[in-house]
C-alpha cells in the first residue's frame, strides 16, 4: 500500500484539497507538481527542505516520498550552525528551496528548486516500507541534535491508527497553523490527510480568528494555540461546528480545556507521542475525555511503566514509573548513533521514553513529565511537577507556571517555581498549594517571570528557567 495512498490512488480533484498560507492545489495538481520534483531527486538518498509553511514545502516533501528520498526538515529560523550540522550528518545530497530563494548558506549542498508551475505524470513503484521517509533532528538539549530516522511503514502504522482512534474520513477538513518540520505539523498534519483522503488547510499562523474562519471538522494546536483561542471568545464559539479539537506537543492546562469545553463545546482530545515513536496514545473519538490525561494506547501499541531499577510499576492510577513503548510506530534508530540507540532501548526491545507517567486500570495514561526535571525527589518523596503546575494554574491569578527540582543539601531537591501571574506573591502561591496539595509538596521558592522560556511548539524549556526576566521572588524555607 503506498504510503500516501489516497493521493498516490485517487487523488482529490476539488481545487481546495490542499491550501497552505492561502495557496491551493487540487489532489490531482499536488500530486502532477509533487512527481515533477521526484523526477529531479529520484536517484538520491536523502534531500534536506526547507520546512516554510508554503505550498513549496508541501510539494517538496511529497516529491522527495514519491522518489523513495528520504527527507530532512530543517527549520526556517534554524541557526548557521544547527543548519550546518544538519547537513553534515544528514549527507543531503540536495536542498529543495522555493525558486528564486537562491543557494544555500556556507557548504550547504546544492539546492533544487520547488517550482509549481512545472508538472510530470510519471509514474513510479512504491518504495520499500522499511525504508527511510524522514530523518528529523531533535531538539539538541543534550548536545548536537540527533537525527531521528522514521520509516515508510512506521508513519503509515500510526496514520492508520490515529485514523482509527478519531474517525478520520475523507469527509474531514483538517485546519492547524504548525511547524512542517516537526512531527505533529509535518506527518500528522500534512501526510495525515494525504494518506486518509481529508482535505486540508494550513493557515500558516495559528491565530484564533484564522482557526475561526477556516469551518474545519478537526483542528490541530499545541497548548500555546488552544491558550490564545481559549482567550478570544467569539474566535472560539465559532469552532462548535467542528467534529474534533486535538491538543498535543505539551500538556494542555486543565482551566485552558475547561474553557475550551465551555466556549466550543468541545472536550479536546489530548494524545501523546515523541519524535521517535510517533503518537502512541491518545483520547478516542468515541471515548472519554479527560483533563491530565493524553488517552489510551493506539492499536498494536504496548506501553509499561518501570521504577528505576527497571522492575514493574503497577497500572493503578497512582503509582509513577517511566513509560517504556514498543510497537509499530517506533523509529528505526538515530543516524549514526549506535550510543544514543544503545542508551535509548532495553534489551528486549522498549524504548525509554524518559517520561515519567502513571496508567489507571481502564489503561487511561497521565504524563507526569521528564524523568530528568519533571520527577522531583525530595525529603523522600516522590513528587510530580505537573500536579503542582495543575495547582498552581488553578490560581485566579496564575497565568502560566513551570516546576522543577532544584539541588538542596537538605531534602535532595528543592521543589521551585516559575509564575507568570498577576496581583499575586510567592508567599501568596506557596501558601494556596499547601492548602489544595499534601504540605510537603508546596514550593519551596515562587520565582515571578514576565514569561516562560517556550520552544516552537510551545512546550516550557525547563533547562533555561531562571534565565529570564525575574520581577520578584520569594521565598520560604522551613522544611
Amino acid at each position: 500500500m503506498s504510503l500516501l495512498k489516497r493521493l498516490s490512488e485517487s487523488p482529490d480533484e476539488r481545487p481546495d484539497a490542499v491550501r497552505v498560507s492561502g495557496t491551493a492545489l487540487s489532489g490531482v495538481e499536488l500530486l502532477r507538481c509533487a512527481t515533477a520534483v521526484a523526477d529531479r531527486v529520484h536517484g538520491l538518498d536523502r534531500v534536506a527542505i526547507e520546512a516554510t509553511p508554503t505550498m513549496e514545502t508541501v510539494v517538496g516533501v511529497v516529491g522527495a516520498l514519491l522518489a523513495g528520498v528520504a527527507v530532512v526538515p530543517v527549520p526556517a529560523d534554524a541557526g548557521a550552525m544547527e543548519r550546518a550540522h544538519m547537513f553534515r550528518d544528514s549527507g543531503a545530497a540536495a536542498l529543495l528551496a522555493p525558486k528564486g530563494a537562491g543557494e544555500a548558506e556556507g557548504s550547504g549542498p546544492p539546492v533544487v528548486p520547488v517550482d509549481l508551475a512545472l508538472r510530470s505524470d510519471r509514474t513510479r513503484p512504491e518504495p520499500d516500507p522499511e525504508r527511510a521517509a524522514l530523518i528529523l533532528y531533535t531538539s539538541g538539549t543534550t548536545g548536537a541534535p540527533k537525527g531521528v530516522v522514521i520509516s515508510r511503514r512506521s508513519i503509515a502504522a500510526c496514520l492508520d491508527a490515529l485514523a482509527d482512534a478519531w474517525a478520520w474520513t475523507p469527509d474531514d477538513l483538517l485546519v492547524h497553523g504548525l511547524p512542517l518540520f516537526h512531527v505533529h505539523g509535518l506527518v500528522l498534519g500534512v501526510l495525515g490527510p494525504l494518506r486518509h483522503g481529508s482535505r486540508l488547510d494550513h493557515v500558516g499562523r495559528p491565530q484564533p480568528a484564522r482557526y475561526a474562519a477556516a469551518g474545519g471538522t478537526m483542528y490541530f494546536g499545541v497548548p500555546t494555540v488552544w491558550s490564545r483561542v481559549a482567550a478570544a471568545p467569539e474566535s472560539a464559539r465559532a469552532l462548535r461546528g467542528a467534529r474534533l479539537l486535538v491538543s498535543g506537543s505539551a500538556a494542555l492546562p486543565a482551566a485552558v480545556f475547561a474553557d475550551l469545553a465551555e466556549l466550543t463545546g468541545h472536550r479536546i482530545v489530548e494524545r501523546y507521542g515523541m519524535t521517535e515513536t510517533l503518537i502512541t496514545v491518545s483520547a478516542r473519538a468515541d471515548g472519554p475525555r479527560l483533563p491530565g490525561t493524553v488517552g489510551v494506547r493506539l492499536p498494536g501499541v504496548r506501553t509499561r511503566l518501570v521504577d528505576e531499577r527497571g522492575g514493574p510499576v503497577p497500572a493503578d492510577g497512582e503509582a509513577m514509573g517511566e513509560l517504556l513503548v514498543a510497537g509499530p510506530t517506533l523509529f528505526s534508530g538515530y543516524l549514526n548513533r549506535p550510543d544514543a540507540d544503545a542508551a535509548s532501548t532495553t534489551g528486549d526491545g522498549w524504548f525509554r521514553t524518559g517520561d515519567v507517567a502513571t496508567i489507571g486500570p481502564d489503561g487511561s495514561h497521565r504524563i507526569v513529565g521528564r524523568a530528568s526535571t519533571d520527577l522531583i525527589k525530595s525529603g523522600g518523596y516522590r513528587i510530580g511537577a505537573g500536579e503542582i503546575e495543575d495547582a498552581l494554574l488553578a490560581h485566579p491569578g496564575v497565568r502560566e507556571a513551570a516546576v522543577i527540582g532544584v539541588p538542596d543539601p537538605d531534602l535532595g531537591q528543592r521543589v521551585t517555581a516559575y509564575v507568570v501571574a498577576d496581583g499575586v506573591t510567592g508567599p501568596d502561591l506557596i501558601e494556596f498549594v499547601a492548602r489544595n496539595l499534601a504540605v510537603h509538596k508546596r514550593p519551596r521558592a515562587v520565582h515571578l517571570l514576565d514569561a516562560l522560556p517556550r520552544n516552537a511548539l510551545g512546550k516550557v524549556q525547563k533547562k533555561l528557567l531562571g534565565q529570564g526576566a525575574r520581577r520578584d521572588d520569594a521565598t520560604e524555607t522551613s522544611h
